[in-house]
């Protein structure tokens, strides 16, 4: 097309032209620092969630690193209008993330308020997890989960503040007798994906598991 000759899309970390569906070239893209993790094993993000709540299983797709390549790809899907970085990240994931015959019943991803949704146009986990649940037929629900106080970004807020938040979301609905994955974007106190599991878990007979696309451990 006539916009890919003068527009061409680069790599974000070191802005070679690549083809227009790629996030970053071959070569950066080695440079990522992938966890590894067993969903059903131990890992940081199983060991910090048992602190605050019941969880059955917990996957993270990258090393969340501040000045790594993790960070970059993450702040190109939540703050650029980088869409396409959900899918890629999403493909990422469906290439290591193995339910074998325990798949959960549904997955929920982080709500924005709807004041924020408006002033960002679109919620950076809705295409994420709707790659997830094509490839792995779970169904999802984005209006499950209310977020019930608009505020700025977690990645703005000092560890002390981000603490003091209670209570910021709700059940819309009835639930019951769910396994629920919940999805983030990066995993650092736990206290975001808590407040949400806690919400689930009240609500009915649930269980709750985790996945994020970067873990800040």
């Amino acid at each position: 097309m006539i916009l890919d000759l003068f527009f061409p899309n680069r790599c974000i970390n070191c802005s070679r032209i690549i083809d227009a569906e790629l996030l970053v070239c071959s070569l950066c893209f080695e440079q990522i620092h992938f966890t590894h993790f067993d969903y059903f094993s131990e890992n940081i993000i199983k060991e910090k969630c048992r602190l605050l709540f019941p969880v059955e299983n917990t996957y993270g797709l990258m090393k969340f690193e501040e000045n790594g390549l993790s960070r970059k790809l993450i702040h190109e899907l939540k703050y650029k209008s980088r869409k396409n970085a959900g899918k890629t990240l999403a493909e990422w994931t469906v290439e290591r993330l193995d339910f074998k015959d325990e798949k959960p019943d549904l997955l929920v991803s982080v709500p924005l308020h709807p004041k924020k949704l408006r002033e960002r146009g679109y919620n950076q986990l809705h295409l994420f997890t709707e790659v997830l649940s094509g490839f792995y037929q779970i169904p999802y629900d984005h209006e499950l989960i209310e977020r019930n106080h608009y505020s700025k970004a977690q990645a703005l807020k000092d560890k002390k503040h981000r603490l003091e938040t209670v209570n910021p979301f709700s059940v819309s609905k009835p639930i019951s007798g769910r396994h629920v994955l919940l999805i983030d974007d990066v995993f650092t106190t736990g206290n975001t994906i808590s407040s949400i599991a806690w919400e689930i878990l009240n609500a009915g007979d649930n269980r709750v598991s985790v996945l994020v696309m970067a873990v800040d451990a």
